[in-house]
């Protein structure tokens, strides 16, 4: 199984000695993850601040990271994003914000239309350098992607291009609402598609009167062929610790796949 950070171009030389320990290829000790989703809003931050409290919380230096992130507020002063300070926040690293959200636009909407109205420029070797930058320091890391799994970001790369120039494992959150079972199948078609293993998917509640959730539950365990690795609940308060107890086993399962 894919482990680790994957260099775009001629593949390095696999006898040069592994750096703390680990795979050379790799972010750290235990690899990496990607977290892609069903569609936007459905809990992609939620769950990748969870799951690096899991991580931190065990032990391990846990970094999350959110290479790109459109909307940003002022806040005293200074331009800030809520999910990179919500996913900075969970980490127990010394992270900067640039450094768990290296490329920050402030127009909330699609990164690549939030870029050209700023003129600003995405550059995919720079993200993927800082992306790598920060989870070469962690054990583990875990990188949030932008919207759903094939968002654009420039002419001819967009994430589910990022997620394969980094060669990462997919954990895919799905959206617990009317037409998910349709999005979740067709976006692990995608990720395995790209070459990529699916290591396990979140069911995020998102309308909480959504009706027959444990046969929609049933039909996606069939469909998607990878592990449940928690059934999180619509909370009053969803900070990472209040989620993390819905995914009891989601640490144990996706070290295990990294092992193997």
């Amino acid at each position: 199984m894919t482990r680790g950070f994957f260099v775009a171009g001629p593949p390095q030389d696999e006898k040069q000695p592994p750096r703390g320990g680990s795979d050379p290829r790799s972010g750290g000790a235990w690899g990496a993850f990607f977290i892609t989703g069903t569609d936007t809003e459905i809990g992609k931050t939620a769950i990748t601040a969870a799951l690096t409290h899991l991580a931190a919380q065990s032990g391990l230096r846990a970094a999350a990271i959110k290479p790109l992130a459109a909307g940003q507020d002022c806040v005293d002063g200074r331009w800030v994003n809520e999910d990179v300070l919500r996913l900075r926040a969970a980490s127990n690293m010394d992270l900067r914000d640039d450094e768990v959200g290296p490329l920050q636009l402030r127009t909330p909407c699609a990164p690549h239309i939030a870029a050209r109205l700023e003129g600003r420029t995405i550059s995919r070797d720079s993200l993927l350098a800082a992306v790598r930058g920060v989870a070469a320091r962690a054990d583990i890391a875990f990188v949030e992607g932008v919207g759903g799994f094939r968002v654009p970001l420039v002419p001819g790369w967009d994430t589910a291009d990022l997620a394969v120039d980094l060669g990462l494992p997919v954990v895919l959150v799905v959206g617990l609402r009317l037409g998910c079972i349709n999005h979740a199948l067709l976006t692990a078609e995608a990720v395995r598609a790209r070459g990529l293993p699916l290591a396990g998917w979140v069911a995020n509640t998102v309308d909480a009167a959504m009706p027959y959730v444990a046969d929609n539950l049933a039909a996606l365990e069939a469909g998607l062929l990878a592990p449940l690795l928690g059934h999180v609940p619509r909370l009053s308060d969803p900070h990472p610790a209040a989620i993390a107890a819905h995914l009891p086993k989601a640490l144990a399962l996706l070290l295990a796949q990294q092992a193997a």
